[in-house]
């Protein structure tokens, strides 16, 4: 069909050389690996070359050693998606794909996130900030809620609290929970019902939202097991909800790639209360560095659209080319 971006493919005559940077030392180290080594064979087969680095503390040095036209940066989480390595980028000169500094800074911090979402009509659980060690003394809010690390992805360390847990009220310090590993965490209100998300690919004619997936999970929520683990979520894209609340879930994604200023791809989750319909759908976090493995749903719904996995990495390392050169030599 061929692009449907609008944007030209790339002749493999004169192909790209593209550094492909995974890995790193962050808690989703395996995932990275996992979505670098995709995209490495997915561009591969599109006729360009490829570098692969494992990201390491001489970083820097090897990709100027590997001299890459582009960089295709398939971290997750610190220092890949926090706006470090997006600025040793900028730094060099080099292009690279998803979103800058400034972005990548605000959409890693969740109570940042808010800030920037809500006043533009984005509706988002409210929140706040709390110490562990306070959680040991009292709940921060009432039960259910939930308590997030501030700065970590793919549900790294996150914990629903309620009144049936056999962590005790409040809760113990001999109770096991991911909350023991963070000194600070978010806690938001529990929001029952739905889990959906929304991929969001940049194109010759602005963001494009790619579709609705529904994520039904076989016990318990969509945490990091159930989103790298075969067999433990069905995906099921088209998702089967109202047309309206689809509707919606694509404008926000739509809103929230423009305002935090996202580049190539991003994808927005969310919680949708389906008893109280449109007031119960509420945005938990933009991704700005989805997952691309063989599990991961921005490759899932963009296949849904007519885009393969091949021509979606491609679609990213071109935008990334387009926006290094639209802002004068860095994504900004």
């Amino acid at each position: 069909m061929g692009n449907p971006t609008g944007w030209p493919t790339v002749s493999t005559d004169n192909p790209l050389h593209i550094a492909v940077l995974l890995g790193g030392w962050a808690n989703e180290r395996e995932v990275s690996l996992m979505s670098g080594h995709g995209v490495a064979d997915a561009l591969e087969s599109r006729g360009h070359r490829v570098t692969q680095i494992d990201m390491d503390r001489d970083v820097a040095a090897r990709i100027a050693e590997a001299a890459p036209d582009v960089v295709f940066n398939a971290l997750h989480g610190v220092p890949g998606e926090d706006g470090t390595v997006q600025g040793m980028l900028d730094l060099m000169g080099i292009p690279y794909t998803h979103s800058g500094v400034a972005t990548s800074v605000i959409a890693i911090d969740k109570q940042l996130t808010k800030q920037a979402l809500v006043p533009h009509g984005i509706p988002m659980p409210g929140g706040r900030i709390v110490r562990s060690e306070d959680l040991f003394e009292r709940d921060p809010m009432p039960r259910p809620y939930v308590l997030k690390p501030v700065n970590e992805g793919s549900s790294v360390g996150v914990a629903i609290v309620t009144e049936e847990s056999n962590a005790g009220n409040p809760i113990a310090r001999d109770a096991a929970g991911p909350w023991q590993d963070f000194s600070e965490l978010l806690a938001e209100p529990f929001i029952r019902g739905r889990e959906l998300t929304t991929a969001v690919i940049d194109s010759a004619d602005g963001p494009r939202a790619l579709g609705v997936t529904e994520l039904i999970i076989d016990n318990g929520f969509y945490d990091f097991e159930h989103k790298y683990t075969e067999g433990r979520t069905q995906h099921v894209c088209p998702a089967n909800i109202p047309a309206e609340i689809a509707r919606l879930c694509e404008q926000y994604a739509i809103k929230a790639h423009q305002v935090l200023g996202c580049h190539g791809t991003s994808r927005t989750d969310y919680r949708w209360d389906d008893e109280a319909g449109e007031d119960g759908l509420f945005v938990l976090e933009t991704n700005t560095q989805p997952g691309m493995t063989p599990l991961s749903l921005v490759p899932e719904q963009a296949k849904h659209t007519g885009i393969d996995y091949p021509q979606l990495c491609e679609m990213i390392v071109l935008e990334a080319l387009r926006v290094h050169a639209a802002k004068g030599g860095h994504n900004g």
